[in-house]
């Protein structure tokens, strides 16, 4: 994963961008858990608060959705939780 601390847009809006493109072309289609914040901070080396805002960023978009006790999910088309 490829994320500049020294670039002009913020690491958390990075990776989000990167997210959200794996969303877009498929590699985490709706329904698919994403992977933990833990990974996510381990995958890109961004700190929990960024991975988080980072997260809740594609939650605002209405991109990711979370399932309490299960995680967090890529939501489908009409933007619902997995079953």
């Amino acid at each position: 994963m490829d994320i500049d601390p020294d670039g002009i847009r913020a690491p958390y809006l990075q990776l989000a961008d990167t997210l959200r493109a794996r969303i877009e072309t498929g590699e985490f289609p709706p329904g698919r858990k994403v992977p933990s914040q833990t990974q996510l901070e381990e995958e890109s080396g961004l700190s929990r608060n960024t991975v988080k805002k980072a997260l809740d960023v594609l939650k605002s978009e209405g991109l990711l959705i979370t399932a309490p006790g299960r995680g967090l999910f890529v939501t489908g088309p009409d933007n619902t939780s997995p079953t």
